[in-house]
């Protein structure tokens, strides 16, 4: 079992502080006229917003640390591999298509709903099988029970932004557990792996 090189953790790990850093800043600098239960993230990255660059500049680190650490993640299905890759190519392509002052943009919607889609197959896609010990992240059973916790949160996302209930708090819940994932992942490689050099026969 090949297991994710160090910086796999910088990249990973910093991704779910990236997201809740930025947001939580960004909805303090808009003020009381913000309400982050009713309004998404993307009003806070729309054109005109007070922390627009910040969210902007978060989407592209965001990115680029998915496609990172589906770079590192050796241990992983090239398919989920490729699905977390596509995630955050996605949220490098939502920099390109803000939403409108004015609110409403399809091209918007679309790159994050595929976004969405892709970050949360990913797992089972990335789950391996055969002999020898495997990750607990990459574990079939697992994976799977992500993805579907994954799905479900996004179809509440969803839900919530059709009702105009409080889909600010369901995208906040669904795309910090995007994020956070990788991160969890990459150290079950990591200590597999560590387990495995250390009852290695010496000599």
């Amino acid at each position: 079992m090949r297991s994710a090189p160090w910086w796999a953790l910088l990249s990973s790990g910093c991704a779910p502080v990236l997201l809740v850093g930025s947001w939580t800043i960004a909805q303090l600098r808009q003020g009381p006229a913000y309400d982050p239960a009713k309004q998404t993230l993307s009003v806070l990255a729309s054109y005109g917003a007070t922390s627009y660059w910040l969210m902007t500049g978060m989407l592209l680190m965001l990115g680029a640390c998915y496609v990172v650490t589906a770079h590192a993640l050796r241990a992983a299905a090239f398919a989920g591999r490729v699905a977390l890759a596509g995630g955050g190519l996605c949220a490098l392509a939502l920099t390109l298509v803000p939403v409108p002052r004015g609110g409403g943009a399809l091209e918007h919607g679309a790159v994050a709903t595929l976004g969405l889609v892709l970050l949360a197959v990913w797992p089972c896609l990335a789950a391996v099988r055969g002999a020898g010990p495997v990750p607990w992240g990459l574990r079939l059973d697992v994976s799977l029970t992500v993805t579907a916790l994954m799905g479900a949160s996004a179809l509440w996302f969803l839900a919530e932004l059709q009702s105009a209930g409080a889909p600010g708090i369901a995208e906040r819940v669904v795309t910090f557990c995007q994020a956070l994932w990788p991160f969890l992942v990459v150290v079950s490689c990591r200590r597999v792996a560590g387990r495995q050099e250390t009852t290695r026969p010496q000599g």
